[in-house]
């Protein structure tokens, strides 16, 4: 039995650094022995189906072949297709009624407790919210990611040590969850 899963790698093709193009993405996907691979955009998103089960496993093989490959480390999330419907799913935030750059997830590697956010005024960023969900969290910026002062503040180090995250906007998530729809 084998899983699609959607591998979210962090910080890639920024302002032309850490180039990785999706084309040698893909096939280092397929010299991994995985299959159906694809990418969308040019910002880290790839899906590929598995026989593995584990996660983990999946992104720290990953990020050693592109370390191999391209000379640099990047950080991967690798997540099943059901995890990433659950996410789209459980969406606190009417996304469907909102524009694709005002709702983004922040995706974890691991568990996040509500207690590293209790030093934000969350009353203070409104009309800007946030949520937690399972290894996510929910940004609703209604004046988009590029201008939201709440986005700053919960990528604070203070906040985020110890985590690695990654953030899609909404139009990203729904993509995502259509490709790795089994």
């Amino acid at each position: 039995m084998s899983t699609m899963y959607a591998a979210l790698l962090r910080g890639i093709n920024v302002s032309g650094h850490r180039r990785v193009p999706m084309a040698e993405l893909r096939t280092l996907l397929g010299e991994l022995g995985h299959e159906d691979v694809a990418t969308y955009l040019q910002s880290g998103n790839a899906v590929f189906r598995s026989a593995s089960g584990d996660e983990s496993a999946l992104a720290a093989g990953l990020e050693r072949a592109i370390e191999e490959r391209f000379g640099f480390p990047v950080d991967c999330l690798v997540r099943s297709g059901a995890y990433l419907a659950g996410v789209a799913d459980a969406c606190p935030f009417p996304a469907a009624e909102l524009e694709g750059k005002q709702v983004h997830v922040t995706y974890f590697d691991q568990a996040v407790d509500a207690s590293r956010f209790a030093s934000l005024d969350a009353d203070a960023f409104r009309p800007e919210e946030f949520r937690l969900g399972d290894r996510a969290l929910y940004l609703y910026a209604p004046d988009g990611l590029g201008r939201s002062k709440l986005a700053v503040a919960l990528g604070r180090p203070a906040v985020t040590r110890g985590l690695v995250a990654t953030s899609r906007n909404w139009n990203t998530v729904v993509k995502l969850v259509e490709m790795t729809r089994d």
